[in-house]
């Protein structure tokens, strides 16, 4: 399956055909290599930082991917106008779509990746399978038959016996994937598993397969060129996920070994040999705990994770994609691979954690890196997260002698990264890399089911956050004193402060000594802070004999706070009225819990609800969120239709009283 003959029309322009920090990294490769570079771009990322870095932008659309990102004629377009001649499709949207690839070689462009045969063959879950087992490759057992009717995948799931994975047959990422425990559950994962694959690649087919307990995820790197030629790069360990999608990524994995390696690469590199394949690829494998794997899927693609390859093994993927994708053969042989090291990336997502995951959209106000880690990214202060992509933002990406030197890297960079505005899950993934279950290595894709609670525990020194909290918030309104009064001054009054930390409210009284320092006390806690300096933006002070500092950001009631490596966000409540049980639905209103798209509506006018009971589904950042009752009662309105984009806190359903039982 060649993509055209060996010699290869040359290109001087590439044009992206992505958004964000994967654009930004592509272009950082193709201008090393003198090509000029092209950013496409929607309505939300007008100001994003791809396309004012790019040489040239074009607009193909509006927000939502189905009218931008996945257009396919509205991307060959802005090629042709902006006179790019070949394409790289990044990872994600359309870099798995053999009708894209077809297009660009209509188009006359080069497209930077396998051949639409290739991506065709093996970007179909069940057709990579077959293949697979052709192939003499262990495959996890399972159906991907054509027929897709319920009652036939029901059946099928029973054969196979539960659990069972459902999977999307296009795409990837963890989206369009459901494990379902029994037959019960089974026709609503179906449904979600479906729905969330057709927005997400336009496919709403599925497989089934049987769920592999507590396996490793492991996934092997390969390319291959024009002239026959194969290598793989080694593994990495991806077993660390939330919702089927990786959150931490590892080169080399700790649970294999050099035969190992050897035996997993030698299977995927004669997969890519029989199939002539061209350009970079990924075979995922599950490893159970007897040390036997199973081949999953294959991405035809660049991956999210790749940079902790280029890390061990000092090659730019995205290089060698490029001179591949020009007739080049491949610079280096399998003998000449090296592994240098270990390299540890974690996905740093805006989403919330403490609340299932869920995405967050909004104004990141301050957004700063460290200089002497890695990070993959696209923002700056002020950027805007547009709730209709993807949550991830950034990657960081860490490289030391030994596992243990990469982890304390990476852990340190997080902790110097600033990210205030939106909530990210920067603290979760210290807290994985802290754990000792991951410092041992011994994390499997059960890793966060089974530490979920300990992962996201309250941090020790809470009372000592919410008084510092408490201290800023005091501290920078505009009417309070200076600081800088001195000793002169008479004590000040307390004055309370009430304020609101991840959902938890906290009184506190603050008082101005007459030597300067101020005390912040919580009930029957007390909390002394003297303060040695004060900027616009961090704040250096004592407390409990130790001298320490914090960065913060005032935005408002809102107070952003990064004490000791932590993020905090607080809200001063002090002036602010009650809230309502509306806040959880108690008034019988349903809220959109964030932007975004309504993808089922699962109740009708007059239908009796219990709480907890789901009434809707909405689609955010491609994955969906199902909101349930807020009280017992009777549908009294349902306002807004499927397919319609609606904002946080909008009223999507009420519920009034049964007035059969009141």
């Amino acid at each position: 399956m060649r993509n055209g003959s060996v010699q290869r029309q040359a290109f001087f322009k590439v044009l992206v055909a992505n958004r964000g920090e994967i654009a930004l990294r592509v272009m950082r490769s193709a201008r090393r290599l003198g090509l000029g570079v092209v950013a496409v771009y929607s309505d939300a990322d007008r100001d994003s930082l791809h396309v004012r870095q790019a040489d040239q932008a074009v607009r193909i659309g509006e927000a939502l991917p189905a009218q931008s990102y996945l257009n396919i004629p509205a991307i060959i377009a802005a090629a042709k106008a902006s006179g790019a001649d070949a394409v790289h499709p990044g990872y994600g949207f359309l870099a798995e779509n053999e009708d894209f690839a077809q297009a660009c070689k209509d188009a006359g462009l080069v497209f930077i990746g396998p051949s639409p045969q290739a991506i065709l063959a093996m970007g179909n879950k069940a057709g990579a399978k077959d293949i697979m087992k052709k192939a003499g490759v262990p495959c996890v057992p399972g159906y991907q038959g054509a027929d897709q009717g319920d009652e036939v995948m029901l059946a099928e799931a029973k054969k196979i016996g539960f659990p069972v994975m459902i999977k999307a047959v296009a795409g990837g990422g963890g989206r369009g994937m459901r494990l379902v425990a029994d037959t019960a559950s089974f026709p609503d994962a179906l449904r979600s598993a479906r729905s969330e694959a057709k927005a997400a690649f336009g496919d709403g087919s599925v497989i089934l397969e049987r769920a592999i307990q507590n396996p490793r995820h492991i996934e092997i790197q390969v390319f291959g060129d024009a002239h026959g030629n194969a290598i793989h790069l080694g593994e990495r360990d991806c077993s660390v996920q939330r919702r089927h999608q990786k959150l931490i990524e590892e080169a080399p994995s700790p649970a294999v070994t050099s035969e190992l390696r050897a035996k997993m690469g030698e299977v995927a590199v004669a997969a890519v040999k029989a199939l002539r394949y061209e350009g970079a690829g990924t075979l995922e494998f599950l490893l159970d705990e007897r040390g036997e794997f199973y081949f999953m899927e294959m991405n035809t693609r660049l991956q999210v994770e790749h940079p902790v390859t280029e890390a061990i093994t000092g090659l730019d993927l995205v290089e060698l994609q490029l001179r591949i994708a020009r007739g080049e053969p491949l610079p280096v042989k399998q003998q000449d691979i090296r592994f240098s090291g270990h390299a540890i990336e974690v996905r740093l997502c805006s989403e919330d954690a403490a609340h299932d995951f869920m995405p967050q959209s909004g104004r990141m106000v301050r957004w700063q890196v460290p200089d002497d880690i890695r990070v993959e990214h696209a923002l700056q202060s002020g950027s805007e997260i547009p709730p209709f992509y993807d949550s991830m933002i950034a990657k960081v990406i860490s490289h030391g002698a030994s596992r243990e030197e990469a982890r304390g890297r990476l852990i340190v960079g997080l902790e110097q990264l600033v990210a205030f505005g939106v909530t990210t899950n920067q603290a979760f993934l210290m807290s994985c890399l802290r754990h000792p279950g991951f410092a041992r290595g011994e994390a499997t894709t059960a890793f966060i089911g089974a530490h979920r609670d300990e992962l996201l525990a309250s941090r020790k020194d809470s009372a000592s956050d919410a008084a510092l909290a408490g201290l800023l918030l005091y501290v920078t309104n505009p009417h309070a004193p200076s600081w800088r009064s001195g000793r002169s001054l008479a004590a000040t009054f307390p004055l309370p402060v009430k304020i609101e930390i991840g959902g938890h409210a906290h009184e506190l009284d603050v008082r101005r000594e007459r030597d300067g320092s101020y005390v912040v006390a919580a009930g029957e806690q007390t909390h002394m802070f003297e303060i040695d300096q004060l900027v616009s933006d961090a704040i250096r002070f004592r407390h409990a004999g130790v001298m320490d500092t914090a960065k913060f950001y005032r935005d408002g009631d809102r107070l952003y706070v990064q004490h000791r490596g932590l993020p905090l966000a607080a809200t001063d409540l002090t002036l602010a009225a009650p809230k309502l049980a509306a806040a959880n639905g108690g008034d019988g209103k349903v809220r959109a819990a964030m932007n975004g798209r309504v993808v089922a509506v699962l109740v009708r006018p007059g239908d009796r609800v219990t709480a907890g009971q789901p009434v809707m589904t909405l689609e955010a950042m491609k994955m969906e969120h199902v909101h349930k009752a807020g009280i017992d009662g009777v549908i009294a309105a349902i306002d807004v239709a499927e397919g319609e984009q609606v904002t946080t806190g909008r009223i999507v359903v009420e519920i009034g009283a049964d007035q059969a039982t009141s």
